[in-house]
């Protein structure tokens, strides 16, 4: 609440040496007003940092869903066209929360964003990344990060992974984590990165999320595992992104029901479509198989 503190002035005299007063009213922001208004512009500059929407190409679909748990958050994601007609993607998770940790997060995507363009591998990208942070160390801070490349006409995905939960891959032959974890950005120096590759299909989607997601639990105290994210996922083949993420955070709130959740969540799937749009000579679009 704003203080309320009043003053008074002094009127010129009248006849009869007769003087009258005005009080005025002036509202002063407490510290806590203050603290709700940065919070607000904090969040609204976290915001303008995220994805806007999804990203869709003839053969792709990319889409991103945030869930922070307090007002600001220390996950932090993004895609993007590069130059090389290659898409970068990248996803990561700052080591605590509230505004401390998204500070930091808004440093690493600064880092990320300068060192993307360069046409280095996964790997290569992640190892850039963890050198920086160590020139700029933060005490008590440090972060998971996904980096990964998506080839269009392929359907190529490359990705290296410093310390975030594994992708999960939807295919016609069920779900599975693939790659392998690595050490997070920022501990140590020299640290190095495997570059893993998954050859897409169509209609085959790869999920990259946070721990927020798997750390889930339920009012029986069970965690979200992987049997049932799988149980969810495999269900998403014929929907696109935005539709499998919405299918997704329906079945965490069927499992989750009342229970808070008590870390930062956030979500990017890579979706190749089994469709195409394709432009017709005499005008308009039509739609075909991809194979």
């Amino acid at each position: 609440m704003a203080q309320l503190v009043d003053f008074v002035v002094a009127l010129p005299s009248f006849p009869h040496g007769t003087r009258m007063a005005e009080t005025h009213t002036i509202e002063h922001p407490t510290i806590a007003d203050l603290r709700e208004s940065e919070i607000g512009e904090a969040r609204r500059i976290q915001t303008s940092l995220l994805p806007t929407g999804p990203l869709r190409g003839p053969t792709f679909e990319i889409a991103c869903r945030f869930a922070p748990f307090s007002d600001v958050s220390g996950d932090f994601a993004d895609y993007f066209d590069l130059p090389n007609d290659l898409v970068g993607i990248y996803i990561g998770d700052v080591v605590g929360k509230g505004l401390p940790a998204a500070m930091y997060g808004a440093m690493v995507m600064g880092m990320l964003r300068g060192t993307n363009k360069t046409g280095e591998d996964t790997g290569a990208v992640l190892e850039t990344l963890n050198n920086r942070l160590l020139v700029r160390p933060v005490a008590g801070r440090f972060c998971s990060t996904i980096y990964a490349l998506l080839n269009p006409a392929t359907l190529e995905l490359k990705f290296s992974n410093a310390g975030l939960p594994f992708p999960l891959h939807a295919s016609a032959e069920g779900c599975k984590a693939v790659g392998e974890g690595g050490i997070p950005s920022g501990i140590f120096p020299g640290s190095s990165y495997e570059v893993h590759s998954i050859e897409l299909s169509p209609g085959d989607a790869v999920l990259f999320a946070t721990d927020g997601l798997h750390e889930l639990r339920n009012s029986e105290n069970e965690d979200f595992s992987w049997a049932k994210l799988s149980e969810v996922w495999r269900h998403s083949g014929a929907n696109s992104a935005e539709e499998t993420l919405d299918l997704l955070f329906d079945g965490i709130k069927e499992f989750s029901g009342s229970i808070r959740q008590h870390d930062d969540l956030t979500v990017v799937i890579v979706k190749a479509l089994s469709t195409m749009v394709l432009p017709m000579p005499g005008g308009g679009f039509s739609r075909v198989a991809v194979r």
